[in-house]
């Protein structure tokens, strides 16, 4: 097998062990939600840290330093709305400008030691899916000491329109030799929080099954309904009603470190029942990537003669 061409995207990615990529055929089907909690997932347990809006990106001589949202560093994000001056500011680019970004978000950013990077994309089979594609397109040449290569998720919901939709994002990474490790089903019923009725708001649709399964041999990683219990708590936060300062609350409780960190959004996030079925998406999802590199070490292994 030829060696992988090594440019700057592939040396700073060195270190990442696993790429997930989150891909959505369409617009409002909870795709960043969903990137969101799926680190969550993978991330846990993780020491509470500052998690505030007013973080920012720091420069290093390594480069860009990602906001880290806990203690211990083990979950940082990296996001185009920590550089603008107003975070209610659009970003109006042309391809070549976006580009540029999507290159420096990935070989500029001091990402580290990583087991997991997942990476939000937009809706749709857009210029910035093949710039992102095309960068990475070194990481697609797995070694013995390194047998992965990016993968991704697909999230939609029940409509029909979002499931045609997502078939077209699915059509796009086959073209591209990007593995699918499965599909999420979003706003999957509303789920009544005084009698836990789940109540179908977009049809009790057996077509994802259908077209995913049966059709494309795309496994359903689970359903999600909607939960108001988490639409409440990201509203509180985005409100001001719930602290998430932790960096005082440890001031205020002396500094002690080596008693747990009291993280209420982390806490408050727990207790949904979202949280819950996302850590069993989590486990599927990684079961089926390390069961694909177990694939790639037999194939790239070499062949014992008698």
């Amino acid at each position: 097998m030829s060696d992988s061409i090594e440019t700057p995207v592939s040396r700073r990615l060195s270190s990442v062990k696993n790429i997930i990529i989150v891909l959505s055929g369409k617009g409002g089907v909870g795709k960043s939600s969903s990137s969101v909690q799926l680190a969550l997932s993978l991330a846990e347990p993780i020491q509470p840290g500052l998690d505030i809006p007013e973080a920012t990106v720091h420069q290093s001589s390594a480069g860009w330093v990602p906001v880290y949202v806990d203690n211990g560093k083990r979950l940082g994000v990296m996001s185009i709305g920590f550089l603008l001056k107003d975070r209610g500011d659009s970003v109006v680019w042309r391809g070549p400008k976006k580009d540029g970004m999507i290159r420096q978000f990935l070989s500029e950013v001091r990402w580290g030691e990583l087991d997991y990077l997942v990476i939000d994309t937009p809706p749709g089979t857009s210029d910035e899916h093949i710039s992102l594609l095309t960068h990475l397109h070194p990481l697609f040449t797995p070694t013995l000491s390194k047998p992965t290569i990016p993968s991704s998720i697909l999230i939609s919901t029940p409509q029909t329109t979002a499931l045609n939709d997502t078939i077209k994002s699915l059509s796009f990474t086959r073209k591209l030799q990007l593995p699918v490790m499965g599909l999420v089903e979003n706003m999957s019923g509303y789920v009544c929080p005084c009698c836990n009725e789940i109540s179908y708001t977009f049809g009790n649709n057996t077509n994802t099954e259908k077209i995913f399964k049966e059709q494309n041999g795309v496994d359903i990683l689970g359903k999600v309904p909607i939960d108001t219990a988490l639409v409440g708590l990201l509203d509180s936060v985005s409100k001001g009603e719930l602290n998430v300062d932790v960096e005082q609350q440890q001031q205020q409780n002396g500094n002690d470190r080596q008693q747990h960190a009291h993280f209420p959004l982390l806490d408050e996030y727990n207790k949904t029942a979202s949280s819950t079925i996302w850590r069993s998406i989590t486990e599927k999802l990684v079961d089926k990537i390390e069961s694909r590199k177990e694939q790639i070490r037999e194939r790239l292994a070499p062949s014992t003669m008698n």
